[in-house]
């Protein structure tokens, strides 16, 4: 059954910390929801996520965030119908010019659906 966002049911304050420096070294837990909370990332078929093609281009960009950021890793990470999870840790956060600026790769590429 296709559960459906409703604003004045499921609305969210902000969990983040007052005077906390999110740009301090750190695990960082993740959510990014699909717009409108609609279902492009795929669907539960028998218990296990089916991907689609959207689903596929979120999935290949999660895993290749650290060839364009430096001074990240990742951890654990789940993609879901309509949003994802996953796990960032910040390192090297003191060094300079380490900021979060994408590093200059060749890895930019451009996702066409077929």
């Amino acid at each position: 059954m296709k559960q459906m966002y409703a604003p004045e049911i499921h609305h969210r304050r902000s969990i983040r910390l007052k005077g906390y420096d999110y740009s301090q070294a750190g695990a960082y837990f993740v959510t990014i929801c699909a717009h409108k909370r609609k279902y492009l990332f795929g669907n539960i078929v028998n218990d296990e996520m089916a991907l689609s093609e959207y689903g596929k281009i979120v999935e290949n960009v999660w895993y290749n965030l650290t060839g364009h950021y430096q001074n990240i890793k990742l951890d654990k990470f789940i993609v879901m119908p309509n949003h994802i999870h996953g796990i960032i840790v910040l390192i090297d956060v003191d060094i300079v010019g380490a900021g979060l600026k994408p590093a200059p790769t060749d890895l930019t590429k451009y996702y066409p659906l077929s």
